[in-house]
């Protein structure tokens, strides 16, 4: 993540990668990826067949039913979305905030980017009524908005848009005429799954909704990039796949056959694969729970993460003692809490926030330990947060934010 100019931040061009789950390969998916590793053959553009049908497997399997021609897959999410933003055309509409590698790839375009606000109660799916004045202010200077952008489990705000916000929202972005792209790389991560109703744009609407998962969400290492796509099953589906097609061609973007291999494997979730995700679903969401009481109980805000291995904080209410460390804007926020947290803290204008607020999005897979060894303990601990490396990771942030609250104390005026 490379750091914006210090002069005056200057535009942000890099933003910072997905959060990783910090954990150890499953060995299962390591043999898997050793025994493809001979293989000379390249993955065809889009995913080859053992692909396509693990994918439509994994799409049906939660409600989206898929055949091999309407499912495309390539070597990560950012691919796939550049590739629809070219097929489609016009200006992108995102919610404010959204993932921070969502705008870059409009931008390479040429295409224009509009951040649309989001609801009070959560992040990626965009205001419907903000979106309906977003996109009449646009066409009125004289742009085409053909383009929404969502996600119902969010990064960076760990939210999960209720089902009635995000049926609001698709009503207005599809009266609209607009595309809509639900990201859908963290649906897989709730952290209570049983309380937690995430409904797919594409069962309410699935002749307008395009859905791109990228399997660093759940099933695959970061480190290995895969992604995949369900189309429309109409006409214009059929002609926005084979546009797709087109550009990943044009590109190279090729899966590679070991990372396909992997794919494939944790597509069709065998046992392994299944418990894996769920004890590391489980564990992310414990140390994530413990960041965010710390956020809180130091004054600052933070809705409670429901999905990811991540939270979004809001330092706004702390702004007194943050201006006494010489922090006024987000970029100056993460520079200061990335030294004393020491992990990562990308700030919110990572992600198309204003500038000037103090927002930050924080990560649970650096707290897990400093080793393999240590990590991989955090899986099968009945108390993974009472660990030695875990306790003195969540210490240091409750000390980091409890100081920022004293430093407020003391900068308020008497009574």
């Amino acid at each position: 993540m490379r750091r914006t100019d210090p002069e005056d931040h200057g535009p942000v061009r890099y933003g910072p990668p997905l959060p990783g789950d910090g954990l150890p390969v499953l060995p299962e998916l390591t043999a898997v990826v050793a025994a493809a590793a001979g293989r000379t053959e390249a993955e065809p553009v889009g995913g080859g067949s053992a692909l396509l049908d693990a994918a439509c497997g994994w799409f049906t399997r939660r409600g989206l039913p898929a055949g091999p021609d309407r499912v495309a897959a390539a070597p990560g999410a950012p691919a796939l979305l550049l590739a629809l933003t070219a097929a489609l055309g016009g200006d992108v509409l995102v919610p404010r905030p959204c993932a921070a590698w969502w705008a870059p790839y409009a931008r390479l375009l040429g295409r224009p980017v509009f951040h649309v606000a989001t609801p009070a109660e959560c992040g990626g799916v965009p205001d419907p009524y903000a979106l309906l004045e977003t996109v009449r202010r646009v066409r009125a200077e004289g742009g085409d908005p053909r383009l929404l952008v969502l996600s119902v489990a969010d990064d960076p705000t760990a939210t999960v848009a209720p089902p009635e916000v995000l049926h609001e929202t698709v009503e207005a972005a599809v009266g609209e005429g607009l595309h809509l792209v639900s990201d859908e790389t963290w649906r897989d991560t709730l952290h209570r799954p049983h309380d937690t109703v995430l409904l797919s744009p594409a069962e309410m609407l699935p002749d307008r909704v395009t859905v791109v998962s990228d399997l660093a969400g759940a099933l695959l290492p970061v480190g290995w990039p895969a992604a995949v796509a369900r189309f429309p099953a109409n006409g214009h589906g059929d002609g926005l796949h084979a546009r797709v097609l087109d550009v990943l061609t044009a590109l190279g973007a090729r899966v590679a056959a070991p990372v396909a291999a992997a794919a494939v494997h944790s597509l069709s979730e065998p046992a392994a694969v299944t418990a894996r995700v769920a004890a590391a679903v489980g564990l992310h969401a414990r140390v994530a729970a413990a960041v965010q009481a710390a956020v809180v109980a130091a004054g600052a805000l933070a809705r409670p993460p429901q999905a990811g291995r991540h939270l979004y904080a809001d330092l706004g209410p702390l702004r007194p003692a943050l201006s006494g460390h010489g922090v006024g804007d987000a970029q100056e926020l993460e520079d200061f809490l990335t030294v004393r947290l020491g992990m990562p803290a990308p700030g919110g204008h990572r992600f198309g926030d204003d500038l000037g607020a103090l927002r930050v999005r924080l990560s649970t897979g650096p707290l897990l330990g400093g080793t393999d060894a240590e990590r991989a303990e955090c899986l099968t601990s009945a108390a993974p947060l009472d660990l030695p490396h875990v306790h003195r990771a969540l210490n240091t942030v409750r000390s980091v934010f409890d100081d920022l609250r004293d430093d407020a104390q003391r900068r308020e005026p008497p009574r």
